[in-house]
């Protein structure tokens, strides 16, 4: 009884990611996304690949740690196994880079999704389409299960935002604040990003910290991360 049990749940599993990928050609298809089967022959990043042709793929709607930073080699790990791989790509365009923006599946199963499940990847959305809010529910779920670069840091407790004010008066006029609070009894080394890839690294002394921005932070949505080498300290999104 147990073994049948195990195994209609199984198939219940693999029938759940069929129909989703079903849901998901439907609306890709309705919603004008082209669709291709490419061949992988290198992975540049989490998020981006090159194709057998030369062209490159940037995954949609997430962004992966850059190189060298907290969890980077998990998400190119986990990227890496798409290399020399046949996958699927829906997309409608190309980003300023000339790399086209897509969501990839392998085996049936979204790639960019999965990323937001391992907790190695954030949302990083400015045209949201039909599949944002389940993109958000999943990176919401791996944000409360702490996993990947969700995980807190051993500093997250005594750092505290104290104001953040992302709009400028002016175009690009360093308008933009973040005002910090370090009650740790030591200085910080940390990395202070946006949901792009804008990220500075800084030494937050015990006090209080500031620091001005020019054209950083997005006046429609955004986000400010703080990281250091043990986790997330700090996490705000807007609106």
């Amino acid at each position: 009884m147990k073994k049948t049990k195990k195994i209609l749940l199984f198939l219940l599993f693999i029938l759940s990611g069929f129909l989703y990928y079903l849901i998901f050609v439907y609306e890709a298809e309705s919603s004008e996304f082209k669709k291709e089967e490419v061949f992988i022959k290198r992975i540049l990043d989490g998020d981006t690949f090159e194709l057998l042709d030369g062209r490159k793929i940037r995954l949609l709607g997430i962004n992966t740690p850059e190189k060298g930073k907290f969890m980077s080699n998990y998400s190119l790990s986990l990227s890496k196994e798409l290399e020399n791989k046949s996958v699927f790509i829906f997309y409608k365009k190309k980003d300023k880079y000339g790399r086209i923006l897509a969501y990839l599946f392998y085996e049936g199963e979204n790639f960019n999704k999965k990323l937001l499940q391992s907790g190695l990847a954030h949302l990083y959305y400015y045209e949201k389409d039909f599949f944002y809010d389940e993109m958000k529910k999943t990176e919401k779920n791996a944000r409360i299960e702490k996993k990947g670069i969700w995980k807190d840091s051993e500093n997250k407790n005594c750092v505290f935002l104290i104001k953040f004010d992302y709009k400028e008066k002016k175009r690009c006029n360093n308008e933009e604040i973040l005002i910090l609070e370090n009650k740790c009894d030591r200085e910080l080394s940390v990395l202070i990003k946006d949901d792009s890839t804008k990220q500075f690294e800084e030494k937050i002394k015990k006090g209080t910290f500031s620091k001005n921005f020019s054209c950083t932070f997005n006046d429609e949505g955004d986000s400010v991360y703080l990281w250091d080498n043990s986790g997330l300290i700090l996490f705000h999104r807007y609106p």
